[in-house]
């Protein structure tokens, strides 16, 4: 079989998400970012990709342009895909952003049903929104019509025991340490069936 062309490769990484006008990858300093990033030697990256050291040091100082069979091998060696060698890290996203919220001091918003507590609430354009919740209702009937909104929702048990009623599914029991994933806009419910009222936790998505 032909050898792959390694450009067909990179037309691969950028239909997979690389920006088309960025400029073209250094395919021996990623590849030696990729080894430094394991804190591997040279001897023990070749010797997981199954190439000889020479090769790899070859590789890495733009002394050789390597063949498919070589990506395909450097790729299993490191562990990641063979477009994932030609998709530089998205440096410019990284943010750091970090917020810390300290148990009872979350944004306060009641309601009939839940006492919802707001996490990391400073932050803006957040991806998920998480929150503690407090499950006041008993019934299904203290509800007006079923709970929907865009997104994916995350639920875990804190404390109590609760029922997540679902429009698609049974009702559903769920304890301490119990979680659920389910599609937001699918009609949804939960109440408590402790003698307490239930704390959960609710991570909600945004996208």
């Amino acid at each position: 079989m032909t050898p792959r062309d390694p450009k067909a490769i990179i037309r691969i990484a950028r239909s997979s998400g690389a920006d088309s006008d960025a400029q073209p990858l250094d395919l021996g300093a990623r590849v030696r970012e990729l080894r430094k990033a394991r804190s591997w030697t040279l001897e023990q990256a070749a010797s997981q990709a199954g190439l000889a050291r020479s090769t790899l040091s070859k590789i890495e100082n733009g002394q050789m342009s390597p063949t498919y069979e070589a990506l395909k091998k450097l790729a299993v060696g490191l562990r990641i895909s063979v477009p994932q060698l030609f998709t530089p890290p998205e440096r410019d996203q990284i943010t750091g952003r970090l917020a810390v919220t300290k148990s009872g001091e979350g944004e306060a918003h009641a309601t009939a049903t839940y006492e919802h507590e707001l996490l990391a609430e400073n932050l803006t354009k957040k991806q998920m929104l998480p929150y503690r919740a407090r499950v006041r209702a008993r019934s299904m009937e203290e509800f007006e019509g079923w709970v929907r909104h865009d997104g994916e929702e995350f639920l875990y048990v804190l404390t109590g025991v609760v029922r997540l009623f679902t429009e698609f599914y049974e009702p559903i029991e769920m304890r301490r340490g119990d979680s659920a994933y389910y599609d937001a806009t699918m009609g949804h419910n939960v109440i408590s069936v402790s003698a307490e009222d239930a704390l959960i936790l609710w991570v909600t998505s945004l996208t």
